[in-house]
């Protein structure tokens, strides 16, 4: 039992790996399944080392770089998919999508370093950015003109990458008691997000960005 938590970790950079697969075979939308599958993972990992009281610096270590793979490796890999098949005027020009990647790896190093985020996160978390970019094959089935064109992509790597390693302020979903009163808006947020997913699918994640980052910024206000 006392190796759950690494093994969860493990199976997270399993279906990193094999969503990085899918998508160098140009297989987008099914490798959004895996990164769902690693976010599930990701999740449980933490929640089994805190119910068994483990902490120790190896498991925090194979964590991070499990999620480079998962949450930073693949989206970049997604994004460089996505500007290469749009109209690029560089064959270089794609290789831009792994700003998304680097970006990610440096967010990962400051949240082991950085005491301010032993709770919730400053910036935004690698596995919300990547649903985010995740979703973008199929946001485009409904505006392929917008997300077709180069630069707003290189605009969305740009935004996204900064993000990553900004000083906003968001709340972890992980809960210290379920009490309605001091989980309201975490609650709110979680309920919105599953009835928005359950209607539009990966076309409802960049509005439950947005959520995110509101609702982030109410929370903190409040507190």
């Amino acid at each position: 039992m006392l190796n759950l938590p690494n093994a969860l970790t493990c199976a997270n950079l399993f279906s990193g790996c094999v969503g990085i697969v899918f998508c160098f075979n140009g297989d987008l939308k099914s490798a959004a399944y895996f990164v769902i599958l690693s976010g599930i993972f990701d999740f449980f990992d933490g929640m089994a080392a805190r119910a068994l009281k483990i902490n120790n610096s190896i498991g925090k270590d194979l964590d991070s770089l499990a999620d480079v793979v998962s949450f930073g490796f693949l989206p970049g890999a997604i994004m460089f998919h996505l500007i290469k098949a749009s109209n690029a005027p560089s064959e270089y020009l794609p290789y831009l999508g792994f700003l998304i990647t680097l970006f990610s790896a440096l967010r990962l190093a400051k949240f082991n370093t950085d005491t301010r985020q032993t709770v919730d996160f400053i910036g935004l978390n690698t596995p919300m950015n990547t649903l985010f970019i995740v979703s973008l094959p199929y946001v485009a089935d409904y505006h392929p003109t917008v997300l077709g064109n180069w630069m707003v992509l290189a605009a969305i790597t740009v935004v996204s990458s900064l993000l990553l390693v900004s000083e906003i302020q968001i709340f972890s979903l992980k809960f210290n008691n379920l009490k309605w009163s001091e989980n309201k808006i975490k609650f709110i947020f979680m309920i919105l997000s599953l009835a928005l997913f359950a209607w539009q699918q990966f076309v409802a994640l960049p509005v439950i960005l947005i959520l995110y980052i509101a609702f982030s910024f109410a929370y903190f206000r409040k507190r």
